[in-house]
């Protein structure tokens, strides 16, 4: 961990430029290039967390093109590298290899969902679950797992022990009836607040027929400027912002519990979930939504 931080602080411009060059080469489709930035970059430092993390868009770009042989062969070749330098490290001793291999458990899925074997591409996720519980990629896994099986299920419980608000947060089965929107935020999160103002417009003009906004949120352990806060003190952070960037949601539940994060893999903020009547589970969107888009899938289920 020490060699990484010293790598870090001595040659900055070198690793941070990578990814960065990388995905601008996908971005413009010339996987060449790209492959060439990662291949003189090892040639100079090796197989590091930074040179994986990059290889493994090689995979992220090749699936969203759908060229699902390709994709599956970057995939490969990043877990089997990820694999290998975890026989010296832990996985979250530092951010980058945690990206790299959960990116690359993520594309393995995607390719046995685009090639139609949907089944068993959650059934490898949950096995990558299983083996992964314990790390930073569990929620990233999970999500995944909900993206290909979620819809038309039962949604886990959401914990309630702690939240912020007047009242306790109601249990889902108690808003059967009701149609539920979750709206997963973060205190630090800029694509949550834009969230916000949109989500109220959509309460007011859908909550006659039964919309019910629910806000789960967690601690992250830090509060203003990136300042270290224990929980306690970190909730009343937390409540400054709802009151600042949702005060046209300050009726919104809004429950605190990191598992909720995990059990919903709400790796990405905001992460939306719409649960119908039946409390079944009809839309799951990690990342912020238009108005036109909510209000398109709202009216399929009010």
């Amino acid at each position: 961990m020490r060699v990484i931080l010293l790598a870090i602080m001595l040659q900055p411009a070198a690793l941070g430029a990578l990814v960065a060059d990388v995905r601008a080469a996908i971005a413009k489709d010339d996987f060449p290039a790209a492959g060439k930035l990662i291949a003189d970059y090892r040639g100079k430092q090796g197989v590091t967390a930074e040179m994986l993390e990059a290889y493994s868009w090689l995979g992220r770009g090749a699936l969203a093109r759908k060229r699902y042989d390709q994709a599956e062969k970057y995939a490969e070749d990043t877990r089997r590298m990820c694999l290998e330098m975890l026989q010296t490290r832990k996985l979250d001793d530092e951010t980058r290899l945690p990206t790299a291999l959960g990116a690359s458990i993520e594309v393995q899925a995607n390719v046995l969902a685009g090639r139609g074997q949907r089944s068993e591409g959650v059934s490898f996720l949950k096995k990558e679950l299983a083996r992964w519980r314990d790390t930073s990629i569990r929620a990233r896994i999970q999500k995944n797992i909900n993206l290909l099986s979620l819809a038309g299920t039962a949604p886990p419980p959401l914990e309630r022990k702690d939240w912020i608000g007047k009242q306790r947060p109601p249990a889902l089965s108690e808003l059967k009836g009701k149609v539920v929107l979750l709206f997963f935020w973060a205190h630090w999160c800029a694509d949550c607040k834009y969230q916000s103002p949109i989500l109220a417009q959509l309460r007011d003009k859908y909550e006659s027929k039964g919309l019910v906004i629910y806000g789960p949120t967690r601690y992250y352990g830090y509060a203003a400027r990136g300042e270290e806060a224990a929980p306690e003190a970190e909730k009343r952070y937390i409540d400054k912002i709802r009151r600042e960037f949702y005060s046209g949601l300050l009726e919104m539940p809004v429950p605190v519990s990191e598992d909720n994060f995990k059990t919903y893999g709400a790796s990405t903020t905001p992460t939306l979930v719409l649960l119908d009547r039946e409390g079944l589970a009809r839309m799951y969107h990690p990342g912020k939504m238009t108005y036109e888009e909510l209000a398109n899938e709202l009216d399929k289920v009010l």
